[in-house]
């Protein structure tokens, strides 16, 4: 009964967006030792105080509008949001060998990548609009991959969410070590991330006593929240796509997840 009376306070505050919202977005930098990476932040004016504050990690071609949508849309249901810049100065790709070799850089360096993801969250808890003692990361794809690394590694984060991100990893994660609950949305038909992964990795988290839910859509592929997905799969052959159900579901259950994290 407190659990649904929570919930159901939270959904006035934070829920489906307000009827008043009024969503200020704006184009932000902030550095990692001196080297500029180029954000984008987005919240309600019409929420008095600071409010929860989410980082949202892009996917593998950089940061583009698909992160931006997703940082207004949590700005609509009341949260500070940072769409990041995870390879710097804004660098975005065109063809899926730029992409892989961005993310591979900073898949590949899990120092460059803790320093590039602590530089925003540390931009975004030092807004006036973000209340510092309460933040959580989503992420797309190589961005899902970025914030559960960033959960294994033990993060001060409430709460971490992974769309349609690979699951693999060279750190599993410890006993005791992850202190975010952890939230994976994936496409079931993803040949990117096949069965084995998904075993591997709810081993994983139940080895370490990790607090997470898994939710997996049954016709849904690599990339299924993002609409630009079709477009890409016809131009370079990826076995990718857009899910408009899947989409649908995802967000709403990213709603339930972050107003149970910040709302209990």
């Amino acid at each position: 009964m407190f659990r649904l009376l929570a919930l159901m306070i939270m959904a006035l505050s934070l829920g489906t967006a307000h009827a008043g919202a009024n969503v200020v977005s704006e184009e932000v930098t902030y550095t990692d030792n001196g080297f500029e990476m180029r954000g984008y932040l987005a919240y309600d004016a019409a929420v008095d105080g600071p409010r929860p504050g989410v980082l949202v990690i892009h996917e593998w071609w950089g940061h583009n509008e698909h992160a931006r949508a997703q940082a207004r849309r949590l700005a609509a249901l009341g949260y500070t949001a940072l769409a990041v810049d995870m390879y710097g100065e804004g660098r975005l790709a065109d063809h899926p060998d730029d992409a892989r070799a961005f993310a591979t850089l900073v898949r590949s360096n899990m120092q460059l990548m803790t320093k590039r993801f602590d530089a925003a969250r540390k931009f975004l808890e030092a807004h006036e609009r973000t209340d510092a003692g309460q933040t959580a990361a989503i992420g797309y794809c190589f961005g899902g991959s970025v914030v559960l690394e960033m959960a294994r590694a033990g993060e001060d984060l409430a709460a971490v969410a992974s769309f349609h991100g690979a699951l693999a990893t060279q750190n599993p994660a410890q006993e005791g070590q992850v202190n975010a609950r952890v939230l994976v949305l994936h496409g079931n038909e993803d040949p990117m991330v096949p069965a084995e992964q998904v075993e591997n990795f709810k081993q994983e988290m139940e080895a370490a006593g990790v607090d997470y839910h898994f939710v997996g859509y049954d016709g849904a592929t690599h990339s299924f929240t993002n609409p630009q997905a079709d477009e890409k799969a016809r131009q370079f052959g990826m076995p990718v796509g857009y899910h408009a159900e899947a989409d649908q579901a995802s967000w709403e259950e990213l709603e339930r997840f972050l107003a149970e994290t910040f709302g209990g």
